[in-house]
């Protein structure tokens, strides 16, 4: 998923690159769970419900639309007593146990989309409560409780706990709050200024596109949904002492990985590099968020003239990130490229109640019907079991409006 993620979903994204065409379309099969009618996507939701969930929610209140009621009911319905969200649950109303898998990086992006619509309070401080329990002692989050702290996580949870009205800075754990944790996975600017997902067995950081997207907004403060700094200027590289130089020395690493072609790369050992969509969508969001909206032209003009195909083969979550690079940007969603990201992404679920502004007027009556391009989940399921087989586990993350 070309999302807020680890390492491993990149490599498993990568994986499945290799296998298929970038923006192929692909017939979708038979999911191995019913899909509720309040869910978008079309695809099987077992690994990735409450996340493409949350990011369609988020997009549609960020783009002017109130969404339909039980699309926003199936996503409290997720949640477990405790506070937390896993990926899925298919029965809401058994209850959370040992077994279920729940994590940060779902759980934060309810938080996140929750607050935004508004009246969901409760549910909200009840999930950050529950991320607050489970913050390492370095300050930073992994994917599953007691993981070590990687930045996509610790990131989306960043922009969970902005997004609930927190300050990130003072939720300390061991005396470290997330942002320092962030400063610890960044690189200095001799090994490009970029972050690092997690430190490797002998504890040396690798520079990750991915990772460095996430860290960039996270170390700002902000959340999936950022918007553009005031300023309009680039980013230069220096110590990163603070989390906004480390923001700023992220962001000097991405702008230059796509100065050549206009987008990021996802890329398999032995294989041709291949356009991120996902990734590059979210180095627009970071690159806006640090140095202001003119920063991110380049890679904002190749997503409009490049984009539409894979948003359409991957589903909600894909229009949710391209919707979020347009805001991020000043850029009308409605006119993405020649295509109206909000109107796709509203249907691929249940009709929203309103559609905030003038698209045309609703795109369908059937509240049930859903995308059948909708192929992120098709591959994304593939991915899991492919890297699963081979050890590595799976995971996804993202942020909000206010800074360190």
């Amino acid at each position: 998923m070309n999302v807020r993620r680890s390492a491993a979903v990149l490599a498993a994204t990568a994986v499945i690159g290799a296998a298929t065409p970038a923006v192929a379309a692909s017939p979708s099969p038979t999911p191995s769970v019913a899909i509720p009618s309040g869910l978008y996507g079309s695809t099987d939701p077992t690994y990735d419900g409450v996340w493409r969930q949350s990011l369609a929610l988020l997009a549609q209140d960020t783009a002017g639309v109130k969404p339909a009621g039980k699309a926003v009911d199936w996503l409290t319905g997720q949640q477990c007593a405790n506070g937390s969200f896993a990926a899925f649950r298919a029965d809401p109303a058994q209850a959370c146990d040992a077994k279920l898998m729940v994590d940060s990086n779902s759980t934060a992006a309810a938080v996140q989309a929750l607050a935004a619509l508004g009246g969901h309070e409760a549910a909200a401080d009840k999930a950050v409560g529950w991320l607050k329990s489970v913050q390492n002692a370095d300050g930073g989050w992994g994917y599953a409780p007691g993981g070590a702290s990687d930045t996509n996580s610790t990131s989306v949870v960043v922009g969970a706990l902005a997004a609930a009205g927190e300050k990130p800075a003072e939720v300390v754990k061991g005396g470290k709050s997330p942002y320092d944790a962030l400063v610890e996975l960044a690189l200095p600017c001799a090994a490009g200024g970029a972050f690092a997902y997690q430190p490797d067995k002998q504890g040396k950081l690798a520079a990750n596109a991915d990772a460095t997207a996430a860290g960039v907004v996270g170390a700002l403060g902000e959340g999936l949904a950022a918007e553009a700094a005031a300023k309009t200027a680039a980013a230069t590289c220096a110590a990163p002492g603070t989390p906004r130089q480390a923001a700023a020395n992220g962001a000097a690493y991405l702008a230059k990985s796509v100065a050549k072609d206009g987008y990021l790369t996802s890329v398999l050992p032995g294989a041709e590099n291949q356009p991120d969509y996902g990734n590059t969508a979210d180095a627009v969001v970071a690159l806006a968020a640090q140095g202001g909206a003119e920063q991110a032209r380049g890679p904002l003009a190749w997503l409009q003239r490049n984009a539409a195909a894979w948003a359409k083969q991957s589903g909600p979550a894909a229009y949710a990130q391209l919707i979020f690079a347009a805001h991020a940007t000043g850029t009308d969603p409605r006119a993405f490229g020649g295509t109206d990201l909000v109107a796709a992404l509203n249907a691929t679920g249940p009709t929203p109640q309103q559609t905030g502004k003038a698209t045309g007027g609703l795109q369908r009556d059937d509240s049930d019907e859903k995308d059948s391009d909708d192929g992120f989940g098709v591959w994304w399921t593939v991915g899991v079991f492919l890297v699963a087989g081979i050890g590595i586990g799976f995971l996804i993350s993202g942020r909000r409006k206010r800074r360190p």
